[in-house]
Formats: structure tokens, C-alpha cells, sequence
């Protein structure tokens, strides 16, 4: 059986999975599925869709999902919404943030995710910024962040839960948001390492992974090529000159960033042949097959080189907590008790306008 598939992560059409999308799983061993609201209606449901992806693949799957606080939070359908790291940061108090990260990993292993993509690294420079950080940042400075995204990466990866450092070179100065298109950041690598670098480098040797954003960095040498994209970017500057020895993704391949711009073919041997060893597919899962016939032509010196990038960061995962209703219903209840005690006594029972809905477009 071909192993080209551990190097993508895709995301699941839906609550359940149908005949014909398990057989394309089982077909090519994707080495990861990442989940999102329309995977999500119930408790129970959402361990069973789990323990299905996880019975049809041969090698254990990585299990992901962006578990934040507030607006990006996939678990607030089935539960309450922890506050978002803005809330948390402005509270000010520490050990609001490590508890929040213990019953995020918590709550994680008893649905079976083995991967949070958190924290957010991005530095807050405007927190009312339109590029798709709002309510997402630790801090408004390098410190600040290092201290906030510390606490939380800690306490998850304590669990057992792995986590994800995002949205590297650093999305806190994009002008727009790369959901819809391709931000230019146009700062050079000296102003870059002062402020976005600083705190990445800081992460390196303190994170499972790292997620590659879509932004075009002109200071960083790659011209039109987009960060995700660039082996200046990804293995020259993340890999080789900071030192990160983890697993590297893509951000979504599926943003507008990527689509309007590259087709698969090019999307996918240029994200692995640039240092990356997963590729990202959140929304068109009918394309995953296709991604996976493109793997092909990828130089076999850059395919392998993932594949042990995914076999080591794979040794490192935990096996779920066992299923139990009444077990979700206490550390739902923990988030509930940490919203209240961050936000205040009214909040516990106050959910955001969005909770239950499914967002068009669900930012990551």
C-alpha cells in the first residue's frame, strides 16, 4: 500500500462518513483529518465519526481541529465556548490561560484528536485588524505573547495533546484576510525578526508543529511566491536558519490565497517540495484523490523526507480518554466555569450570537 497519502491532512464532508468517501480514505491512507463544524451535531456523534476515521486507516491519523476560544471554536455546537485569547489576555490573570489550555486538551482526548492547530502566535498589533486574527492573539507585543501562548501550549501538550504554532512567518500586519486573497506583508526580514520572527523562534524547540500561512513576504527573497509555497520560507528560514526540527503544514490550501492563483497540480508539488510535509485540504474533499495522484510527481527525495516527518511526529500522539457522556458533561462544565470566571458571572450562560451556527466561511 502507498504511503504518498500521510502527506495530506483533509478535511470530512460530513456527520458521517458515506461508502464512497471511506473507500477513498482507505484507498490512500490520508495521514490526517482535520474537522470542522459541519462534522459536528452531537457528543457522541462526533467520537463516533472519530473512532471511524480512525478504524479504516492502517497507520494511526493524526485527528486535528482548531480548538481556540470564541468564534474558533468548533466544540462550542456540542458545548460551551471557552473565552478567546483576547479575553484572556486582558483578564490578566495566568493561570486562567494554563486552565483553559488543560480542559482544551482534555476535553480533546475524550473525543480523540491527538492534534489542537493552536496556539496563535500572530503579535496583535490592531486588534481590530480585518486579516482574520481578531479576538485570536495572546498579546499585542513579543513578550506578551510569548507569556500567554506559553501558558496554553504548555498546559495543552500536558494532556497529552500536541500542538500547532500559527500562522508562521507571522499574519499580524496582513492587510486583508487570506481566506478571500493573497495579503503582501511588505516589511523586510530585519523588521520581521524584531516582532513575527522573534516570537516563532522563540517556539521552536516548544511546539509538536507549525502551520505555514499564505502570505507573499517580499523582505524574505521569494518574490510572487506565496509563504506557504516558498523553500526560502519554509526550509530555508522555519527549517534550516530557526532550527525547527517538528512537523510543517500548510495553512488551508483551499483559501482564496492558493485558488486564485495556483491550480491543485502546482499547489501540491510545490507546498512538499518546499519544505512542508503536510498538505492541507479543508473543504474540497472531492479533490483529495486527485491531490494524492499529484503526490506522484513529486521527487522522491522531497516525498520521503515528509513521510519521516509524519512517522515521527505520528510516535509522539496519545490514544483517546474512553467515551463517556457524563465524563464530556464535567469538562464542558469546566469550560463553562472558566468563560464565567474570565468574562464574568453572566457569561457561563451566555454563548456568542454565533454558537450553533455553521459559519460559510470558518477561519483557522
Amino acid at each position: 500500500m502507498s504511503s504518498l497519502g500521510q502527506l495530506l491532512l483533509t478535511g470530512v464532508p460530513g456527520l458521517r462518513l458515506d461508502p464512497e468517501t471511506a473507500a477513498i480514505f482507505k484507498r490512500i491512507q490520508p495521514g490526517g483529518f482535520i474537522l470542522f463544524g459541519r462534522n459536528i451535531q452531537s457528543p457522541r456523534q462526533l467520537r463516533a465519526l472519530i473512532d471511524e476515521l480512525r478504524d479504516l486507516s492502517a497507520v494511526e491519523p493524526i485527528i486535528t481541529i482548531d480548538q481556540e476560544g470564541g468564534r474558533v471554536s468548533r466544540l462550542r455546537l456540542v458545548g460551551h465556548e471557552p473565552p478567546n485569547a483576547n479575553a484572556l489576555r486582558d483578564r490578566g490573570e495566568p493561570e486562567l490561560i494554563t486552565r483553559h489550555g488543560r480542559i482544551t486538551g482534555e476535553l480533546l482526548r475524550l473525543f480523540g484528536f491527538n492534534l489542537d492547530l493552536c496556539p496563535v502566535l500572530d503579535i496583535s498589533f490592531d486588534d481590530e485588524a480585518d486579516n482574520s486574527l481578531r479576538g485570536r492573539c495572546y498579546g499585542n507585543s513579543v513578550s506578551q505573547v510569548i507569556e500567554n501562548a506559553g501558558l496554553f501550549n504548555d498546559a495543552l501538550r500536558a494532556t497529552g495533546i500536541l500542538s500547532c504554532g500559527k500562522h508562521f512567518p507571522g499574519y499580524s500586519r496582513a492587510p486583508l484576510d487570506a481566506h478571500h486573497e493573497l495579503p503582501e506583508i511588505p516589511l523586510t526580514r530585519q523588521e520581521l525578526a524584531q516582532h513575527e520572527l522573534a516570537v516563532f523562534k522563540h517556539f521552536v524547540p516548544l511546539v509538536d508543529s507549525m502551520m505555514v500561512g499564505h502570505g507573499l513576504y517580499p523582505g524574505l527573497g521569494e518574490g510572487e511566491l506565496c509563504s506557504s509555497l516558498s523553500k526560502k520560507v519554509v526550509q530555508d528560514l522555519l527549517r534550516r536558519d530557526l532550527g525547527f526540527s517538528g512537523l510543517i503544514m500548510t495553512d488551508d490550501l483551499d483559501m482564496g490565497a492558493i485558488l486564485n492563483h495556483h491550480g491543485l497540480e502546482e499547489t501540491i508539488r510545490l507546498a512538499i517540495t518546499a519544505g512542508n510535509d503536510l498538505a492541507m485540504i479543508c473543504h474540497r474533499v472531492e479533490c483529495v484523490e486527485e491531490a494524492f495522484k499529484h503526490l506522484e510527481r513529486v521527487p522522491a527525495v522531497d516525498v520521503e523526507r515528509a513521510q519521516a516527518q509524519v512517522a515521527r511526529f505520528k510516535a509522539k500522539m496519545s490514544p483517546p480518554d474512553p467515551w463517556s457522556e457524563a465524563e464530556f458533561l464535567r469538562r464542558d462544565g469546566a469550560v463553562r466555569q472558566l468563560r464565567s470566571d474570565t468574562l464574568g458571572v453572566d457569561a457561563a450562560d451566555t454563548q456568542s450570537p454565533e454558537n450553533g451556527k455553521r459559519s460559510p466561511v470558518e477561519v483557522y
